[in-house]
Formats: C-alpha cells, sequence, structure tokens
C-alpha cells in the first residue's frame, strides 16, 4: 500500500498530466494570482470542464484558492513541486553520471580516431 508521500506524488505527478494544468502552473507562477475568470478565459472550453482542472490542481496541493468577494483567486503552492524535485533528483544524479560516462567514451574515441587519421 502506498505511503502518504507517495499517494501525494502520485497526484502531483497526474495532476502535471495534463497540458491545461501546467498551462495554468506557468500562468499562476509568472503573472502570480489570478481570479479564476482571468484563468478560465485564456482557454476554449466550458466552464466545467475548465473547474475540473482546478479542482485536480487543488487536490494535488498545487494551488490554493480564496475568496476575495465574489471572485474566487488562485495562487501556486509550490511545496508539492519542491517535494517532487526531490524525489527526483536521485534520478538526475544517475543521469548526469551516465551522461558524464558517454563523454569520457566519446573523448576517448575522437583521441583515437585522431591517432588513426595521422598514421
Amino acid at each position: 500500500m502506498p505511503t502518504t508521500a507517495e499517494t501525494r506524488h502520485d497526484r502531483v505527478f497526474a495532476a502535471l498530466a495534463s497540458p491545461v494544468r501546467r498551462e495554468v502552473l506557468r500562468m499562476l507562477r509568472e503573472e502570480g494570482p489570478q481570479p479564476v475568470s482571468s484563468l478560465a478565459g485564456r482557454f476554449a472550453m466550458a466552464r466545467p470542464s475548465f473547474s475540473e482542472h482546478l479542482r485536480v490542481l487543488r487536490e494535488a496541493g498545487l494551488v490554493s484558492e480564496r475568496r476575495a468577494g465574489r471572485q474566487r483567486l488562485y495562487r501556486l503552492e509550490p511545496v508539492p513541486l519542491h517535494e517532487v524535485q526531490e524525489w527526483l533528483g536521485p534520478f538526475e544524479r544517475f543521469w548526469r553520471e551516465r551522461l558524464a560516462g558517454l563523454r569520457d567514451v566519446l573523448d576517448r574515441m575522437e583521441d583515437t580516431d585522431e591517432r588513426d587519421d595521422i598514421s
């Protein structure tokens, strides 16, 4: 059975799977908190469909909602993204090491090719 952290990561990864939700996160990151009407107005979809995207983002903890008068303002919550980044860190190190090893092999091959050309 998955741990609480695994369940949180699953929700975040599922939320990030949608290009619409990634774009909402980008807009909130770059432009700051916004009313739902501003966010929804940038997408060619029915309001209930867009509201479903916001619900998924809220449940993943990626955005928060607060009321300001008659509007609902959404803002980016970066903590879940930071947690996922920490989880991905070992994979990044793994691939950096592999690519460094590949670079070393290619460098040695170039040295060998240059020596063969001289002969």
